[in-house]
C-alpha cells in the first residue's frame, strides 16, 4: 500500500475508539504506521481493539475517558503523552445519539447530555490536545461531525445543534492554530452501518435509512475511516477549517 507508512514516527489519539467509526479509525491510522490511543468510556472495548491492533503488528494503547468531564480529558492527553512521548493527530469521535423528541418536547437533562458529550467533549479534548501538539510543532485534529452539522432532522435537536456547534468549533479552531502548525478539520458521515444500528434496527428499516442516500446504501465506518486519515496526514497540508461530507449525496438532495 502507497499509504503503509503514511503516519510512521508519528502518535495519534481517537476518542470513542472502542467500536464503530472510531474503531475504524485506529485500525486504520495503526495500519498506515501510528501509535494509536484507543480512547473510550468503556475500557474494555477499547483494550478490544488494542489487542487487535497489537496482533496485527500496530503499537497502541487503551485509556478510559469520559468526553464530558474535562479532567479525564486531560488524562487522556497525558496518557498518550507518557505512553508515547507526544501527540501528532487527534480525532475526536466520541458521541451519542441522544432522545428522539420533537423541540417541544425534549428533555432538558436529555439536551444537556447531548450537548455535554458532543460539543462539549470535543471542546475540552482538543483544550488538552493543542497544548500537546503545540509542543510537537504542529500536528491535525479531525473533528466528528455529520451530516446533521449542515442540515436538520426532525427529532433530533440537540445532537443536530451539537455537529453545528462542531463544525462552528473546528472554523474556530484553525483560524487561530493556522500559523502554529495546527490544521483542524472536520467530518460529516452519513448514516454509517455500524453494530449499534443494526442491533437496534431491523432490515426494512435499516433499508428505509439506506434509501435516504442517493446512492440507497449506508457506508461503512472503513469510508469514514479513509477520510480521517486524509485529513490527518501530509497530503492535506493546505487544508484547515473544511467540513467534509462522507454521505453517499445525502445532502446533495
Amino acid at each position: 500500500m502507497a499509504n503503509q507508512g503514511q503516519f510512521s514516527g508519528k502518535v495519534a489519539l481517537v476518542t470513542g475508539a472502542g467500536s464503530g467509526i472510531g474503531e475504524a479509525c485506529a485500525v486504520a491510522l495503526s495500519g498506515r504506521g501510528g501509535r494509536v490511543v484507543v480512547a473510550d468510556i468503556n475500557v474494555a472495548a477499547a483494550e478490544r481493539v488494542v489487542r487487535g491492533i497489537t496482533e496485527a503488528g500496530g503499537a497502541a494503547a487503551a485509556v478510559k475517558v469520559d468526553v464530558a468531564d474535562p479532567s479525564t480529558a486531560e488524562t487522556m492527553v497525558r496518557f498518550a503523552v507518557e505512553t508515547f512521548g507526544g501527540l501528532d493527530v487527534a480525532v475526536n469521535n466520541a458521541g451519542i445519539g441522544g432522545e428522539q423528541n420533537p423541540t417541544g418536547d425534549y428533555s432538558p437533562d436529555g439536551w444537556r447530555r447531548v450537548i455535554d458529550i458532543n460539543l462539549s467533549g470535543v471542546f475540552y479534548c482538543m483544550r488538552f490536545e493543542i497544548p500537546a501538539l503545540l509542543k510537537r510543532g504542529g500536528g491535525a485534529i479531525v473533528n466528528m461531525a455529520s451530516i446533521l452539522g449542515s442540515v436538520g432532522f426532525a427529532n433530533s435537536s440537540a445532537y443536530v445543534a451539537a455537529k453545528h456547534g462542531v463544525v462552528g468549533l473546528t472554523k474556530n479552531a484553525a483560524i487561530e492554530y493556522a500559523t502554529r502548525g495546527i490544521r483542524v478539520n472536520s467530518v460529516g458521515p452519513g448514516f454509517i452501518t455500524t453494530p449499534l444500528l443494526s442491533a437496534s434496527l431491523d432490515a426494512a428499516a435499516q433499508q428505509a435509512i439506506a434509501d435516504l442516500h442517493p446512492m440507497k446504501r449506508m457506508g461503512t465506518p472503513e469510508e469514514v475511516a479513509n477520510l480521517v486519515c486524509f485529513l490527518a496526514s501530509d497530503a492535506a497540508s493546505f487544508i484547515t477549517g473544511s467540513y467534509y461530507v462522507v454521505d453517499g449525496g445525502y445532502i446533495a438532495q
